[in-house]
């Protein structure tokens, strides 16, 4: 101890602090040495999106301003793409060496053909646990391989095709568009021929309508958010994308960002499906086995609360498929909507095929939405334009390279060390026009919406992505579908025409709202009338 003393009464603090700051200096020298060897042992650097400010900061800048401003899509084209002239580029952000690509090549790489090299990773893991924990789109290896075979069985066919639960929720979403809004109560009396040209947010109904739908699909008890305008369980799940989706783009400034408000509202989360989960454990594994035999009550937090009655577990779980079975399926019809707004001539083509098919009242069948081409194509072209999950990343799990986005053009294997994170943009891609036959009497502009394209084109594989591919495919892929076939199909054979409000709003330029998933961040007002009786 005298010894300690001693030397630290010969040095100051500024000669402490020099040799601190020396050594961190010459650490970050060696790494960035031992980081280059090993880059060009695998292959040559790829293009590199220009920095003017130290450790990337600049970046860091502009990718969360364009975030909270709705621009990532112009961001990603500008900043990193358009200046190197390549679909793949790599920078420094907080001396972290990332990777952006929008090329088909490097995500079939990444989701297939060398799936075992890239995942989510440790720092993906540590940066959404909180929100979603151990669940499978957070977790690789044997733990995702685990959560995977058990959600799957959750999504058979049988389980998919039984259509029963939308039909219900779909009567009460006539009433809401007909009332302008959420209703006050399920007992509120609505005069239905109001709707004709009334002009409503069918967005926020369509969140609304899936959610009563998710909750009732996993929980068994539905939250009625359509008969409730204020609620708080989704106003706080809303809060806390969010805020997650902006905490996602610090990087490694991510324990700098206040959480106060995520906390807050991940409590009122929390609070309202560990209620259900108490519900469910407090029946017996016999119980549950028995109740599996039934038909309606039966629900998804049955099924995994016979497999595991860990209460993290089932919470984690819950939450990642809530998210992929309410925002998604929500997204994409609010996309579907803002679309045949502006293409009356799109809705003549949907309303022939599905009186045809069921006439002006029958419900269809999972075989019907299956075989209504139009129907399909109308989904695909939306799913096209405006994938649901516009932006994800990547991490590599070893040394390795990507097919494309070495070398000074790009055209070269990119080399990608351990730990580097791999951010790729399935908006960017689906909407690249080099990626798409010349422009025709037969074929639209790629940036046009045309469900006509479907008929004779098709896209090559990994270039239409809107699942995402792999073994990680999105496993609730034909639920959402059907959800999505079977809403559009029951509101065109009521109404004969949608209007869309949205243009003195936007000016036909929609604001993409890339939280987690891509919504219209203005909404889509638009105006219905119903066919008139023959």
């Amino acid at each position: 101890m005298g010894l300690v003393e001693a030397f630290l009464n010969r040095v100051s603090f500024k000669t402490i602090s020099a040799f601190i700051i020396g050594s961190l200096i010459v650490w970050h020298i060696i790494s960035r040495i031992d980081e280059h060897r090993r880059i060009k042992k695998l292959g040559n650097y790829g293009p590199s999106a220009q920095s003017y400010v130290p450790f990337g900061l600049d970046h860091l800048y502009r990718t969360i301003r364009a975030t909270i401003r709705h621009e990532n899509l112009e961001f990603w084209r500008n900043a990193f793409f358009k200046p190197v002239n390549s679909w793949t580029c790599e920078g420094r952000i907080l001396n972290m060496r990332v990777i952006f690509t929008a090329d088909p090549a490097n995500l079939k790489a990444i989701l297939a053909t060398q799936f075992s090299d890239y995942g989510k990773g440790k720092p993906f893991h540590d940066e959404w646990k909180d929100f979603l924990g151990d669940s499978i789109f957070t977790t690789d290896g044997a733990q995702w391989h685990a959560s995977r075979q058990l959600i799957r069985p959750q999504f058979t066919r049988d389980r998919v095709s039984d259509l029963d639960s939308f039909e219900s929720h779909m009567q009460t979403l006539f009433r809401a568009i007909a009332n302008g809004g959420p209703l006050e109560s399920e007992s509120q009396d609505v005069e239905m021929h109001r709707v004709n040209g009334r002009v409503l947010d069918v967005s926020d109904l369509f969140f609304r309508y899936t959610l009563d739908v998710a909750t009732e699909f996993l929980l068994g008890c539905d939250i009625k958010s359509l008969t409730t305008p204020v609620q708080p369980f989704a106003e706080a799940f809303n809060q806390v994308q969010h805020i997650q989706n902006i905490i996602a783009r610090t990087a490694k400034a991510r324990p700098l960002y206040p959480k106060f408000a995520f906390w807050r509202h991940l409590r009122v989360v929390h609070e309202f499906i560990n209620f259900y989960i108490e519900r469910a454990l407090r029946m017996s594994p016999e119980e549950l086995a028995l109740k599996s035999k039934e038909d309606h009550s039966y629900t998804f937090l049955h099924a995994l609360a016979g497999f595991t009655r860990d209460r993290t577990v089932l919470r984690d779980q819950i939450m990642s498929i809530l998210i992929a079975g309410r925002d998604t399926t929500a997204c994409t019809l609010s996309w579907a909507l803002y679309e045949l707004g502006r293409h009356p001539e799109v809705v003549v083509k949907l309303r022939a095929e599905l009186l045809e098919t069921l006439g002006p009242t029958r419900t269809p069948t999972y075989d019907d939405l299956k075989n209504m081409t139009y129907l399909k194509a109308i989904l695909n072209e939306t799913l096209r334009l405006y994938p649901a999950v516009p932006f994800n990343v990547r991490l590599a799990l070893k040394d390795t390279t990507l097919p494309t986005g070495g070398g000074p053009d790009g055209k070269e294997p990119l080399p990608v060390l351990k730990d580097t994170p791999i951010a790729y943009s399935t908006l960017v891609m689906q909407r690249r026009a080099d990626l798409y036959p010349p422009v025709s009497d037969t074929f639209a502009d790629p940036d046009v919406f045309s469900p006509d394209r479907w008929a004779h084109w098709h896209p090559k594989p990994h270039e239409y992505i809107p699942f995402n591919a792999g073994p990680r495919i999105c496993i609730g892929q034909q639920f959402a579908l059907t959800e999505m076939g079977y809403v559009l199909c029951r509101m065109f054979q009521r109404y004969e025409k949608v209007v869309s409000y949205m243009n003195e709003i936007d000016n036909g330029k929609p604001m993409l709202k890339a939280d987690i998933v891509l919504s219209p961040g203005q909404g889509v007002r638009v105006a219905f009338w119903e066919a008139k009786e023959q």
